[in-house]
């Protein structure tokens, strides 16, 4: 299975680890407390707004309200909370990885590589409007479409490299010893994207993110988002994800695959 789920699986695998760091893939993928967070509430807020009417601002600002506020102890920032407290919210200059960590559904629904970039543009500076926040949003999204198009991973690299600056020429090994927590784009996206690039299948991806500790659910998201899109999700890790939804979340999911897929 390809599409979403990628961010969510990975959301889930890497909740258990959020603030207790391991460095090693040596780790059970899902635990009797593996739970979804914030990032894959916000994914479905995403993917609810795309469903709605993907050109109105509005529409997307409602549906994020409307997911975070149901969902207020999913583990979002303080910033972020209070953004959904307001009736009229404005973007607070946020370079957060939430912007990136939300983005996937841009990129299934976008018909080019520039309506992904407008959606995922779109979708980031509602809150995140900072430039580096906008930057991990285009980045991650840029390569889930690639990946989606059929892109090789060196065509994914030079793209994101070429246009992002990230730096992507380190390996897991290297960044895995020093790595710390890290909620920045800036130092979480590329890194994200480097479990990606250097992955040998969905499951390693995962593996690879969660075990360079940090923000793990997030790095997961973020970089399981990219290789959903290049490979498929077994299907026991899909299984063992969705389960994990409650039935509000898992009907705006299945009605995203139905209309996307």
């Amino acid at each position: 299975m390809k599409g979403i789920i990628g961010a969510i699986a990975g959301d889930i695998i890497g909740s258990t680890h959020e603030f207790n760091s391991i460095k090693t893939k040596d780790f059970d993928l899902f635990e009797r407390n593996s739970i979804f967070t914030d990032d894959t509430v916000m994914t479905l807020a995403i993917a609810k707004w795309l469903c709605e009417d993907k050109d109105s601002k509005d529409v997307l600002i409602n549906s994020v309200k409307h997911f975070g506020r149901r969902y207020i102890n999913a583990g979002y920032g303080r910033m972020f909370l209070n953004w959904l407290s307001q009736d009229s919210p404005e973007p607070y200059g946020s370079w957060g990885n939430g912007s990136a960590m939300r983005v996937a559904p841009c990129a299934w629904v976008a018909e080019s590589l520039e309506e992904a970039q407008k959606l995922a543009e779109l979708s980031s500076i509602i809150t995140h409007d900072h430039p580096e926040g906008v930057k991990g949003a285009l980045a991650t999204s840029d390569a889930i479409y690639l990946a989606r198009i059929g892109a090789s991973k060196e065509e994914i690299k030079d793209h994101v490299e070429l246009h992002y600056g990230y730096d992507l020429n380190r390996t897991v090994d290297e960044i895995r010893p020093t790595y710390k927590f890290d909620v920045s784009c800036a130092g979480s996206v590329p890194e994200s994207i480097i479990c990606f690039l250097e992955a040998r299948d969905f499951e390693d991806t995962v593996r690879n993110a969660v075990s360079l500790g940090g923000d793990a659910d997030t790095q997961a998201a973020i970089a399981g988002s990219i290789a959903s899109a290049y490979w498929d999700v077994p299907e026991n890790i899909c299984e063992e994800s969705v389960i994990r939804l409650d039935e509000f979340l898992f009907e705006v999911f299945m009605n995203f695959e139905e209309k996307f897929f």
